[in-house]
């Protein structure tokens, strides 16, 4: 199944492997087979992964680009969601959804829901600070 992309002028996307730019205009791809793709907007770098849920998100991330490394963020992962659902039991239903995606082999998926945790996180840390 095909999948067409708008990109803006001068935006970054990564397509299985290459980081690509648009020109200076607006333009429209079509990826013809099945290939990770991630925009500039959804790629977390590093130095960015700063709570336990942005860590899950990164693990992700590298499972869906890197699938050479599969195994060792396999492992980084497990450990993030075990730790995060330790600390928060109520995030269950989202960890519970990332651990299905990512067994399924569907990692963008696992990155939307990561991204559901990540807001979930930023809230639960806003009532924390606001209770003291």
């Amino acid at each position: 199944m095909a999948l067409t992309l708008s990109l803006k002028p001068g935006e970054k996307i990564f397509i299985g492997g290459a980081v690509v730019q648009n020109g200076p205009g607006k333009s429209e791809l079509t990826i013809l087979n099945d290939v990770p793709i991630l925009r500039q907007k959804e790629i977390l770098h590093e130095g960015e992964a700063t709570t336990p849920c942005r860590r899950i998100y990164l693990a992700v991330q590298q499972m869906y680009l890197d699938e050479g490394n599969r195994t060792n963020y396999y492992k980084m992962l497990t450990e993030l969601l075990q730790d995060v659902l330790g600390a928060a039991p109520s995030t269950a239903p989202l960890v519970k959804e990332i651990g299905t995606h990512v067994a399924e082999g569907r990692y963008y998926n696992a990155l939307k829901t990561t991204k559901q945790l990540i807001n979930y996180e930023a809230e639960l840390l806003k009532n924390a600070r606001q209770s003291y």
